[in-house]
């Protein structure tokens, strides 16, 4: 799946956008496609990276339709597996108060949260891929609030996809442009970019402080 892609038409559905915006903005180069033989194709990793990066620009109406669109089965599929973000947050991974001081600590603890669970296979693995992401750009977002998550959904780390919830408290410096102390963490663990990109469009649009 991750190296799959899709025409204008999959992608335009995939996001919950017209297709004539999207061909717009693609031509403009404004989106995450490229053109093979005259035709616009979007490779999905890339799209769920973008997705990720544009996500804390969107406003309300924009992340709820992309909540919808990432709700329910997968094409082809009748089983609809999404699940709500309270559904996904397992009593033992939450924590209060997580003892950390700096980004790092704060994502090695949540881990460690995650690993109380019972659900996690393989921590190491989570902790570099968070460590990967946070490298890239920080996760977090300008209310005091993180969302950290691997760039791309790890279905082998893991029994079952879960939310991880930990306080800070006090805050710690952990990016971001606004330059603020973040204090809350939310860590998802996702199996599929559709079930990450509803946990991630929901948690985004309910913290949004505006």
């Amino acid at each position: 799946m991750p190296f799959r892609s899709m025409s204008l038409e999959e992608f335009a559905r995939h996001i919950a956008m017209d297709a004539r915006e999207v061909r717009r903005l693609a031509d403009r180069g404004k989106l995450p496609g490229q053109k093979v033989g005259g035709l616009w194709r979007f490779n999905r990793a890339r799209v769920t990276e973008w997705l990720q990066q544009e996500m804390p620009k969107l406003d309300e109406s924009r992340l709820i339709a992309l909540e919808e669109a990432m709700s329910g089965p997968r094409p082809g599929s009748a089983r609809d597996t999404r699940m709500s973000v309270t559904e996904l947050i397992d009593v033992n991974g939450v924590a209060a108060t997580l003892p950390a001081k700096t980004k790092g600590s704060v994502l090695r603890r949540l881990v460690e949260l995650a690993e109380r669970t019972g659900m996690l296979y393989d921590a190491p693995g989570l902790l570099e891929a968070l460590q990967e992401r946070e490298d890239l750009y920080s996760t977090a977002l300008p209310n005091g609030v993180a969302i950290p998550h691997p760039r791309q959904p790890m279905p082998y780390v893991s029994a079952e996809p879960f939310v991880c919830v930990g306080r800070v408290i006090g805050g710690v410096a952990f990016g971001g442009a606004h330059r603020e102390l973040t204090r809350l963490f939310f860590l998802i663990c996702s199996h599929d970019d559709r079930g990450h990109l509803h946990v991630l469009a929901r948690l985004t649009r309910l913290l949004d402080p505006a």
